[in-house]
């Protein structure tokens, strides 16, 4: 099992940055891809970003590339998504999920989930 927490969210300009943690316990969470989505009211979980554990390589969706940047750091079990240039748009509750299998774009290919944290952009 692999428990995952976020912390980071919060109310923002249109603009602004915002740093976004998924701290991570249990079973080796090294060895897992380590994704972000976000679902906006009314909308379906979209993927945002995420990173390989074997070599730190990186995906992300078209509408935030350039914008957000995913990292781990395995020895603190945590990984981040800092956000720049935030956009109404990104308003979400953003989740962490842990996959293992690379690359992993779909909900269906993670078996752990957090429980998400809200961002909100203002204009």
């Amino acid at each position: 099992q692999v428990q995952l927490v976020e912390s980071g969210g919060g109310l923002v300009q249109a603009g602004g940055s915002l740093r976004v943690s998924c701290s991570a316990s249990g079973r080796t969470v090294g060895r897992y891809t380590m994704g972000w989505f976000r679902q906006a009211p009314g909308k379906g979980r979209e993927f945002v970003a995420a990173v390989n554990w074997r070599d730190d390589s990186t995906t992300y969706r078209e509408s935030v590339k350039g914008r957000f940047t995913i990292s781990r750091d395995n020895a603190k079990s945590t990984v981040y998504l800092a956000m720049n240039s935030l956009k109404p748009e990104d308003t979400a509750v953003y989740y962490c999920a842990a996959g293992s299998k690379w690359p992993i774009w779909t909900t269906v290919g993670y078996d752990y989930w957090g429980q998400g944290t809200q961002v909100t952009v203002s204009s």
